[in-house]
């Protein structure tokens, strides 16, 4: 989980991010409070500065391409948007 904190713009990428949205996301645990550290995720749902998120990281994170055979070098997605957190 994590709360997007800002964006990122870069000129020069791989050609796998173009037209993807760069999120900076903190890390939070259910409480909403940080841990770890910032890291970029592709967005891939809309989620917006001040939002917390569902992410995933690895090969999940690459499978969220919906084209067959494509290269990807994403290695965190941002996949859902939280509403709350139930306790």
């Amino acid at each position: 989980m994590g709360k997007v904190v800002g964006s990122i713009e870069a000129s020069q990428k791989d050609d796998s991010l173009v037209g993807r949205k760069l999120m900076i996301v903190q890390q939070v645990n259910s409480d909403g409070a940080s841990i770890r550290y910032e890291e970029v995720a592709a967005d891939t749902v809309g989620a917006g500065v001040g939002e917390y998120v569902l992410l995933v990281k690895g090969a999940g994170a690459r499978k969220t391409q919906k084209e067959a055979n494509r290269r990807d070098v994403v290695d965190c997605a941002i996949v859902g948007i939280i509403d709350r957190f139930n306790k």
